[in-house]
């Protein structure tokens, strides 16, 4: 293994090692408002593991060790906050918590990271098989009641209805921006892709309006949604004004538009210009060409852009629930207000973890794709 690839290893590994010795581990606090006492019971156990799995990674081993090494470690770490939350509520009263702290965070991102460094030189579907696996230990874990003790899993339990709600409101929200920017966006990428001069001033308006940061470009549609539902009460009648989802999916499109535009360009400049010349030597119309070759060879580049564009819109539709179409992020902002760390991270969590789920969806997706092509 050469130095330069051992390089992130090293990182990784001494910030993790850091924060196992210098940063609190957990937070015992007697109630969701207030902080609480720093506990750090395994400092000197992490920091073994962190040498460890530093040593697994710089000996010529075989790759899959360093990778089975680092995953259980993600894998092992919420297991032991919980253990310890369960020894440490069963003394304390009903409204204690124990809270993640600097120290849980900073050596579960660590092994994250390290993971997908180790995970780089792997195929595609190995590496979603791997995560998958992970991703799959740890929510049976939570889905059998082991993480039951930690803070935020005890607001999870507190906010569930609200919670699910939200959650289906952000689903809604991204799925509809996407399907809508995927119908615009695609035919302007086409456009803009035939007529060159065009397709650049296209891209300069829509590069022009991912400079507009997403707090003032809510606020901006705020006034003509609102003045069109005065105009028009019918549209009143069915949601659309001012504030909810119908400004929040406008933004987002607007927002998705560029990638969707660009990818949709790049997608089809893949296609080789012999391969272009030989399909219409054959007598293919001009929509026969695009349907029978430029797509289905473009597919992974399109394919890559709408991951990108998937990923984006989650974490962008938090903001949303500032002018009133809810989701995820109401939680992150009344969490906020209230001073409840608990809720922030547990909006927080969610959003992050659903960008996950859905990158590697399309991973998945974009690995069957290049298995079949």
């Amino acid at each position: 293994m050469s130095r330069r690839l051992a390089l992130p290893v090293v990182v990784l590994c001494t910030v993790g090692l850091l924060a196992a010795l210098a940063l609190p581990f957990a937070h015992v606090a007697p109630n969701r408002l207030l902080s609480g006492e720093a506990r750090s019971p395994h400092a000197w156990m992490l920091a073994l593991a962190w040498v460890m799995l530093a040593a697994a990674s710089w000996e010529r081993w075989p790759r899959g060790v360093s990778v089975a090494c680092t995953a259980v470690f993600a894998v092992a770490l919420p297991w032991l906050l919980a253990n310890d939350a369960s020894l440490w509520l069963a003394t304390a009263r009903a409204t204690t918590r124990v809270q993640a702290g600097a120290g849980f965070w900073t050596m579960w991102l660590s092994a994250g990271l390290l993971l997908l460094d180790r995970l780089r030189a792997w195929r595609p579907a190995w590496r979603v098989t791997t995560w998958a696996a992970v991703a799959g230990v740890t929510v049976v874990s939570a889905g059998m009641g082991r993480f039951d003790d930690v803070a935020v899993v005890r607001e999870f339990h507190a906010q569930h209805d609200a919670f699910v709600d939200a959650l289906l409101i952000h689903l809604r929200l991204s799925a509809s921006t996407l399907l809508i920017a995927l119908v615009i966006g695609a035919p302007l990428g086409f456009q803009a892709w035939r007529a060159r001069r065009a397709g650049g001033a296209l891209v300069g308006v829509l590069a022009f309006l991912q400079t507009v940061p997403s707090l003032a470009l809510f606020a901006l549609l705020i006034g003509p949604f609102a003045w069109l539902a005065r105009q028009w009460p019918a549209l009143g009648a069915l949601g659309f004004g001012g504030t909810g989802a119908a400004p929040a999916v406008f933004a987002l499109v607007l927002y998705a538009l560029l990638p969707v535009v660009r990818y949709t360009m790049t997608g089809l400049d893949a296609v080789p210009a012999d391969t272009r010349e030989a399909a219409r030597g054959l007598g293919m119309t001009r929509w026969q060409l695009l349907a029978r070759v430029q797509l289905p060879l473009g597919w992974p580049v399109l394919l890559a852009g709408l991951r990108i564009v998937a990923v984006q819109t989650i974490g962008l539709a938090a903001v949303a629930a500032l002018i009133g179409a809810g989701g995820l992020g109401r939680f992150v902002f009344l969490g906020i207000g209230q001073g409840a760390t608990d809720m922030v991270l547990l909006g927080t969590l969610a959003i992050i973890g659903l960008a996950l789920a859905v990158d590697l969806l399309f991973q998945g997706l974009l690995a069957w794709t290049e298995r079949r092509a």
